[in-house]
């Protein structure tokens, strides 16, 4: 395992800072503290994903042919550490461009390939992801979503919750029953939904941080193309599993370099409240700085793992699991040393807002208990728990 980049890779990084240092606004007011909202306003973000796009920052390692670079998972996982560190703005269309694209590059049909890649890229077309329902949110293949044939349509029924950015998205890569007589794995098919079609209702839910990062997607009776099936009929868990591959990938570069920033801001609140020179304080900090290095090393072990083999290993896993963890270890940290009585200020409303906002960190992106069955499973050889 190589822990250094490579003269190519050094550069691409190099370059990449200083284009995000004249494109990305002031992360931090007059105290310090960072600033809230930055990226609120969506014409913002958007103007950000066309200047990522002409910069070539899109698709990096997407085949050229459908408008990427064809670069290596390292180039990725640069990108998203660096982006990371500047609290730039995510792509609008982040879940297209890193799950849906590529699951339609795998799986999908030349006219799918031609018609929504390159809208992708330019976030013209924007993305989510109905894979989670009310009652079989982490197990996939209890899915109660039905798509039944009529012609050459699909009719689509049910329900997806916890969807990330449906409210702004036009699209939905879809996962339905298409075989009600087949059972779990079997008989499902992955779609692509037009959110605007006739009987789609869109439902953002209220975190308690007050923001809306999710939706619920409810379908009556949704008239669906069969030419929008992406693979086969029947073919939806191998799509929907090509989808999971790359939502796992390198995200977990993203993860640690947020909590990189997180750390730091950490030490700049024990400073500026007078707390860093307390040994119990100067601990816990410690270990925090422990476990994010350990986070890093794992996401260079999990990177090259990834290259040796084309398929993301267990590592992933473990990252996101350990990461959750150890982001609300460092937000409980952070409130705690604001103190009592004090008047509330810049970094009082941003860790308060952090701590809040971590709550779901062990239960977004696959809970922690099912997280922990996988490693369990996969990694330990442990029999399955039923």
């Amino acid at each position: 395992m190589d822990l250094r980049d490579s003269t190519e890779e050094a550069g691409f990084r190099a370059g990449l800072r200083e284009w995000l240092a004249g494109v990305v606004p002031v992360a931090t007011g007059a105290d310090g503290a960072p600033l809230q909202g930055r990226w609120g306003d969506i014409a913002a973000v958007r103007s950000f994903t066309s200047a990522l796009h002409a910069a070539g920052y899109a698709g990096l390692t997407w085949p050229a042919e459908y408008g990427g670079r064809g670069l290596s998972p390292a180039y990725s996982a640069i990108y998203l550490e660096e982006t990371a560190r500047a609290e730039a703005a995510e792509h609008i269309g982040v879940i297209g461009l890193g799950m849906v694209g590529p699951t339609i590059i795998a799986c999908g049909s030349p006219e799918q390939r031609a018609w929504y890649l390159p809208r992708i890229l330019t976030g013209e077309s924007i993305f989510c992801q109905g894979f989670s329902e009310p009652e079989a949110g982490s197990d996939l293949s209890a899915v109660r979503t039905v798509a039944r044939r009529d012609g050459d349509e699909l009719v689509v029924t049910g329900r997806k919750v916890w969807s990330s950015y449906a409210q702004l998205a036009d699209h939905c890569l879809l996962l339905a029953r298409t075989d009600p007589e087949q059972r779990r794995h079997r008989g499902l098919s992955c779609l692509l939904v037009d959110l605007r079609s006739p009987g789609v209702t869109v439902r953002p839910i209220r975190q308690m941080t007050g923001e809306a990062e999710f939706a619920e997607i409810e379908f009556d009776e949704v008239r669906v193309p069969l030419d929008a099936v992406v693979g086969d009929l029947g073919d939806g868990w191998r799509v929907a599993m090509t989808t999971l591959a790359h939502e796992r990938g390198t995200f977990g570069f993203t993860l640690t370099a947020r909590l990189e920033v997180a750390f730091r801001r950490l030490v700049a609140t024990a400073r500026a409240r007078g707390r860093d020179t307390d040994p119990l304080v100067r601990d816990q900090i410690a270990a925090r700085y422990v476990e994010l290095e350990g986070l890093r090393w794992t996401n260079r072990r999990g990177l090259a793992e990834l290259a040796r083999t084309g398929v993301p290993g267990p590592e992933t896993s473990v990252i996101k699991l350990r990461w959750s963890q150890a982001h609300q270890r460092l937000t409980t940290l952070a409130v705690q040393l604001l103190g009592a009585g004090a008047e509330p200020d810049g970094w009082d409303h941003y860790w308060r807002h952090q701590m809040l906002r971590s709550r779901a960190n062990t239960i977004e992106g696959g809970t922690s208990e099912v997280l922990r069955n996988l490693v369990a499973e996969r990694v330990l050889g442990l029999p399955r728990s039923y």
